[in-house]
Formats: structure tokens, C-alpha cells, sequence
């Protein structure tokens, strides 16, 4: 488990929750609170893309986001006058952005111009595992047996879902989901460690400060060759994606990981394929098989058993 709030710098998340949080532990399912919000705002991620990519290039969608968050972002660091990373958060800090900033919103949006985002949605039950095996490799914390038994039950039924639906081979975007999948979870256990003494806002702020100097061109140059302007529900989707996905969902998800423990918390995530499944079919009226649903209500299953099998602290 990641060390009290008080052993760790002064005030590294006081934007959200004040000072005097930092003199007491947190609750033991503080850091699942915080992980949960930070689905709730992710489940929409996916179907939210297929709407943007239906009148904007992929491209767009996915760095175009990523260049619309980057400047509250700045501004954050700029208002709070917040300190730079320190050159060990700096290289958990630059993996963050590769991540989750360029990697998982590229990837995923190229995704949806092929899969419906419920069917998305189950491949992305495999960020847990994905994210706990980061953590393991590069975090020092140390998954006990039982949990990684439950971790890849979860994966094998994401895996056997999409090989059932693409008839037994993996469809194109199932691919592109896969590689999504990776640089995700490598993007979140990175931006959790930087998020334990840099604190989970500081760290998606300066993950997109740092994007936001190499992807403003490429953005420019996709917006002038965007042959119609987008309808207003295009912009509606473009504007949750950027500042709820890639923004305000990371102060919860990093600071819930961070206090939570990577691996544990993580595996909330598994809530998220069945949120999009559901706001797929109420809130944009996608046609979702029940063999999707069921699917998706097995891999929340795994959450009851994986979320108590222990998981050591990181090593000093």
C-alpha cells in the first residue's frame, strides 16, 4: 500500500480536497471512492468517440482532445503556481502522457470507426490486468497469486467475447483496442506513481503541458483539411471527451490509484465495461446483444473476488 498522506510532501492534492486532509490516513475505501468517479466519467469515453469520429477524422478526435484539455490544464499550473516534477516524477510523468494522453486516445478512437462501443467497452475489461501487471513491473507493487488467478479470469472472458464476436478471429478494431489496452494501463500505473508525491491533478496537468507543444501543429493542420464543420452533438461529444475524459476523470482515477494501491483499485475498472454497455443502449441507442450484457456482468463478477485478494505495498 502506498504510504500515508502524511508522510508525503505538503499539500500535493490540497486543490481537491484541502489541507488538513493531509494529517490523517485515508479511509481504506477512500481510494476506491476516488477509483469509481474516475469510471463513472470514463465509461463514456467510448461511446462519446464513436459519435466524434463519425463526422471527424480519428486523428482529430483523438489529439484534438488531448490539445483542448491541455489548456485549463495549463492554466491550473499556471494560477496554482504549482512546483515542476522532480526528475523521478518527470519520468513516471512523460510514460503518463505517452499513455493515456496520446497512446489509449488514438488507439481507441481509430477503434470505433469499426466496433460499436459496447463491444469496445468489453475488450477494455482488460485495463485492470493490463494495469496491474504495469504496476508490478515498474512500481514495485506485488500482486499476490490469487490475485492475478482472478485477474486473468477477468481477461479470458474479454478474450473469448471478442473472439466469439469476430467469428473466431479478431476483428481490426479489436486490434486497435488491444493496443489501446497496453499503453493504457502503462499510461495509469505510471501516472499513479508520479500521483503519490505529485498528487493526481498535478500529474494529468502536466502530462498534457508537456503534449500539448507536439501535437498543436498536427491538430491545426487535421482541423484546416475537416471538410464540413461538425454538428453540434460532434462538439458536444469533442468537448466531453476533452474535458471530462481526458481531464477531470484523472484527478479522481489518479488520486484513487495512488491511495488505493495500483492493482487494487484498478480492478474497479471492471465496472466500466458495463457502464458503457448501459449508457450504450439508453443514452445512444445502440443495438446491444444480451450475450454483450452477459459478458460484461461476469467480468463485474470478478470484482468480488479479485478486490480482497492481497496486494504488498510498493517496495521503498
Amino acid at each position: 500500500m502506498p504510504p500515508p498522506v502524511s508522510s508525503l510532501p505538503a499539500g500535493p492534492d490540497t486543490l481537491i480536497t484541502g489541507p488538513a486532509a493531509t494529517a490523517q490516513a485515508p479511509h481504506r475505501w477512500e481510494g476506491y471512492g476516488y477509483g469509481l468517479l474516475g469510471v463513472l466519467i470514463f465509461s463514456l469515453t467510448l461511446p462519446m468517440s464513436r459519435i466524434a469520429v463519425a463526422e471527424l477524422h480519428p486523428l482529430l478526435v483523438g489529439l484534438g482532445r488531448a490539445l483542448a484539455a491541455a489548456v485549463p490544464a495549463i492554466l491550473m499550473l499556471w494560477l496554482t503556481r504549482s512546483r515542476r516534477p522532480t526528475r523521478k516524477e518527470w519520468r513516471a510523468v512523460i510514460l503518463a502522457a505517452l499513455g493515456v494522453v496520446l497512446g489509449w486516445p488514438l488507439a481507441s478512437t481509430l477503434a470505433m470507426r469499426t466496433v460499436p462501443s459496447a463491444h469496445g467497452a468489453v475488450i477494455n475489461g482488460l485495463l485492470p490486468l493490463c494495469t496491474a501487471a504495469f504496476a508490478a513491473l515498474g512500481t514495485g507493487e506485488r500482486p499476490s497469486g490469487r490475485f492475478w488467478l482472478w485477474a486473468v479470469a477477468g481477461a479470458a472472458l474479454v478474450v473469448g467475447f471478442a473472439l466469439r464476436e469476430g467469428g473466431g478471429t479478431p476483428q481490426p478494431g479489436d486490434l486497435w483496442l488491444l493496443l489501446a489496452v497496453l499503453l493504457g494501463g502503462m499510461g495509469y500505473a505510471q501516472g499513479a506513481q508520479a500521483a503519490r508525491t505529485l498528487g493526481g491533478w498535478r500529474t494529468i496537468c502536466w502530462a498534457l503541458a508537456i503534449s500539448a507543444p507536439f501535437i498543436a501543429a498536427p491538430v491545426g493542420w487535421l482541423a484546416w483539411q475537416a471538410p464540413a464543420a461538425p454538428s453540434p452533438l460532434a462538439w458536444l461529444a469533442l468537448g466531453y471527451l476533452s474535458f471530462f475524459s481526458m481531464f477531470i476523470g484523472f484527478f479522481a482515477w489518479y488520486r484513487g490509484l495512488a491511495q488505493g494501491g495500483i492493482a487494487k483499485v484498478g480492478q474497479v475498472q471492471l465496472l466500466q465495461p458495463f457502464l458503457t454497455v448501459v449508457a450504450a443502449a439508453l443514452l445512444f441507442q445502440e443495438t446491444v446483444p444480451p450475450s454483450t450484457l452477459i459478458c460484461a456482468l461476469a467480468v463485474i463478477a470478478v470484482i468480488a473476488a479479485g478486490r480482497r485478494a492481497a496486494v504488498r505495498g510498493a517496495r521503498p
